[in-house]
């Protein structure tokens, strides 16, 4: 009874198994299924051992008679009543619990006096060393276990399945940063530069939405569709106008910083979008999040190689990888199979920066999370890209 899956069990009483529920119901009172199994089990061992020791008396006399009856009789109920039976229900519990049941759950209603009597007593004293008898077994998993629970299914559930709802899980632990666009590389439309040049730009977009700005992205206007670019780009140029752009745009809907990813989910959900620009807490843009790159975080990259699809990520002939400074660590870890650190800084060369406590100068060599870095060029007071050496990082894990 207590060795059942307690999660199989209540499928297969939603299932209407007659054995499953008449087991739930035993298990739905432990204190008094423990009472009525040990009233019985107590009842025949003592019985066993009174009949045993008045026949062994008889045939052996006194001395020998008590000897053979304590030794023998322990033997055949540790072998015959406890060992193998226990240990074949263990194995088998359902195979033994579901039948078992239907002779239990009678037998605790024709025993209920006595049951409920014993446990008063226990529960009394449980209550006079403070423990709380009241409280039952808990079935609710945690994220952690839920996980192992995952992860111990076997050949049950297929790997790249296990895959996505471990991920399902993770969603809590990822926020909107991680896996935004950052502000720098948004792309969009500026109201202030000639028409010409917006008109190229919506023909050359590689993007199913683009924000529509005047002057930078944080006088954001709203967000423009390709469907209302096509449409745009049929109008005669001298109607193209900014107004023309302005009346076909969307709202923006916008993100604080922050918020998990699978928050975020539901929210895209309530509010019917795809797309949103988180901002911070001063209500400055931050980067650019789609309900896109959430699902991939679920599912995998939709690309079939990502370190082959990403310009931030360049394998060399010598055999070092040549890693963009703007490169998210959570990217970098999925496409190379790497554990940077990533409850810290979003991006490599924010890892870098905190980890060096200043702004480097380019040759700068240094191991983050075991891995050998050398800093090839730093910028506006960033690092631009950094040569990694893989090879090192396992002849030292060799070490």
């Amino acid at each position: 009874m207590m060795s059942l899956n307690r999660y199989r069990l209540k499928h297969l009483v939603k299932s209407k198994h007659r054995g499953a529920i008449q087991t739930q119901k035993l298990l739905d009172r432990p204190d008094k299924l423990i009472g009525l199994i040990l009233i019985g089990n107590n009842f025949v061992n003592i019985a066993a051992t009174s009949i045993a020791t008045l026949v062994c008396v008889r045939v052996w006399g006194p001395d020998l008679g008590l000897a053979i009856a304590t030794f023998g009789l322990t033997a055949i109920i540790l072998i015959f009543s406890e060992v193998t039976p226990k240990t074949l229900a263990a194995l088998h519990p359902e195979k033994i619990a579901f039948p078992a049941s239907y002779i239990l759950r009678p037998l605790s209603i024709l025993l209920i006096p006595l049951v409920n009597g014993l446990n008063a007593i226990t529960n009394g004293l449980l209550r006079l060393i403070g423990v709380n008898v009241d409280e039952g077994i808990k079935d609710h998993l945690t994220s952690e276990e839920l996980k192992t629970v995952v992860a111990e299914a076997g050949a049950m559930i297929p790997k790249r399945h296990k895959n996505m709802l471990v991920s399902v899980l993770d969603l809590e632990k990822v926020t909107v940063e991680d896996i935004m666009i950052p502000r720098a590389e948004i792309v969009g439309i500026n109201l202030d530069l000639p028409i010409d040049v917006i008109i190229n730009q919506m023909k050359n977009s590689n993007h199913t939405r683009l924000p529509v700005y005047r002057d930078e992205i944080d006088n954001v206007k709203g967000f423009l569709h390709s469907r209302q670019m096509i449409k745009l780009l049929s109008y005669q140029q001298e109607d193209l106008t900014q107004e023309s752009i302005i009346d076909l745009m969307t709202p923006v809907y916008f993100i604080p910083e922050g918020t998990p990813l699978n928050t975020q989910l539901l929210n895209f959900q309530r509010k019917k979008q795809r797309i949103g620009l988180v901002v911070d807490e001063y209500g400055d843009i931050l980067g650019l999040a789609t309900i896109e790159d959430i699902l991939e975080e679920i599912v995998g990259e939709f690309t079939t190689d990502f370190s082959d699809t990403s310009k931030d990520i360049q394998e060399e002939p010598d055999g070092s990888i040549i890693i963009d400074g703007t490169a998210t660590v959570r990217d970098i870890n999925k496409a190379l199979k790497w554990k940077l650190p990533t409850d810290g800084p979003k991006t490599l060369n924010g890892l870098i920066i905190e980890y060096i406590e200043a702004i480097p100068q380019a040759g700068t060599g240094m191991r983050i999370a075991g891995y050998p870095m050398e800093i090839l060029q730093v910028k506006a007071n960033m690092v631009k890209s950094v040569r990694v050496w893989p090879a090192l990082f396992m002849e030292s894990k060799k070490a």
